[in-house]
């Protein structure tokens, strides 16, 4: 039977109308059975810590457990991929980072593409990267540094936990910028470099803040800068390289995404009941234990900073031809 025109405009309406009921319905009974968060590296590093300590928080405030997955490897690209193979259905979750944006194009045959494949739930935190001096290296500034590196070429060591990793990142950037000859030395993590550099068989490191801060505060190592836009509360009297170096700036970040059909009811309820705790002096507390600042974004600006960082990395990658290990 073929229906009048206003008649079937009228069915198509409500039918619009009832599927979009219905959406909203179901974000507000979200969740009614257990989440997994999954986070792409091992038990103990900074991504399981903030994985946890967000999972903990949604599950009290949520009424059902967020359970953290850890699938290390490739940098965390094997636990992107689950996630993007997973249903978008709010019930499998990823706990992201700045060494997606980077992995973008660090590897060349990724079987997703993180921009496309996940949607930005939500920002947690961002954390400073310290460029740091083994004390036998007589440059106690930026510029006394550049100055040393110029004088020196290639005789100062740069230490990373690895080739790609945002401390290397961080390093090339600063190389770039200054026209400093630094010799990358990339190590199997960053326990092994920051022991070098120690032990000064490397001169020059950009560490994440929660891995040097006991060095910093004995003296073992020479804070230089902070390589974030602002100072850190950690470090209020050490400088940023910008301060120096106009317009450098290589600060870490996580937050959490999910794939991409995941309702945008759904993203927006965990957007909201994350960024409330990101407000709880208590979870703020824990957040500068680890050396960061608390990042509360809406999903539109979480994924405006994931495109801008991802032309970022992805230019300077390119350019200086990096290749993953």
């Amino acid at each position: 039977m073929k229906l009048p025109r206003r008649e079937f405009l009228c069915l198509a309406a409500g039918a619009a109308a009832l599927s979009a009921a219905s959406r909203i319905a179901w974000a507000q009974a979200y969740p009614s059975r257990p989440v997994s968060l999954v986070a792409g590296f091992a038990p103990g590093g900074g991504v399981d810590i903030t994985a946890r300590l967000i999972g903990q928080w949604l599950s009290e405030r949520l009424g059902q457990q967020f359970v953290i997955e850890n699938r290390p490897g490739a940098a965390g690209n094997i636990g992107t991929e689950a996630v993007v193979r997973a249903r978008g259905d709010g019930y499998t979750l990823l706990l992201v980072g700045s060494f997606n944006t980077i992995n973008a194009t660090l590897y060349d045959r990724l079987n997703f593409n993180f921009i496309r494949d996940i949607a930005p739930v939500a920002s947690v935190m961002r954390y400073p990267y310290v460029m740091v001096v083994n004390p036998s290296v007589p440059a106690k500034s930026i510029p006394e540094l550049i100055a040393y590196a110029k004088a020196n070429p290639g005789k100062l060591n740069m230490a990373s936990p690895g080739t790609g990793t945002g401390d290397h990142i961080a390093g090339e950037l600063f190389k770039m910028m200054t026209g400093v000859n630094m010799v990358h030395v990339p190590y199997r993590g960053a326990a092994p470099a920051l022991t070098d550099l120690l032990g000064n068989q490397a001169q020059v490191m950009f560490p994440s803040m929660p891995s040097s801060i006991q060095y910093i505060r004995a003296g073992q190592l020479r804070a230089l800068a902070v390589v974030t836009a602002t100072r850190s509360d950690m470090l209020p009297d050490i400088p940023t390289v910008a301060e120096f170096v106009p317009g450098y700036e290589a600060g870490s970040w996580y937050g959490v995404g999910a794939p991409k059909a995941t309702p945008a009811e759904i993203i927006d309820k965990l957007n909201k009941e994350i960024n409330a705790g990101l407000a709880d002096p208590k979870i703020k507390a824990r957040l500068a234990n680890l050396g960061g600042d608390v990042l509360a974004l809406s999903p539109a600006d979480f994924s405006k900073l994931i495109a801008d960082e991802t032309e970022k990395w992805g230019k300077l990658i390119r350019t200086l031809n990096i290749k993953a290990e």
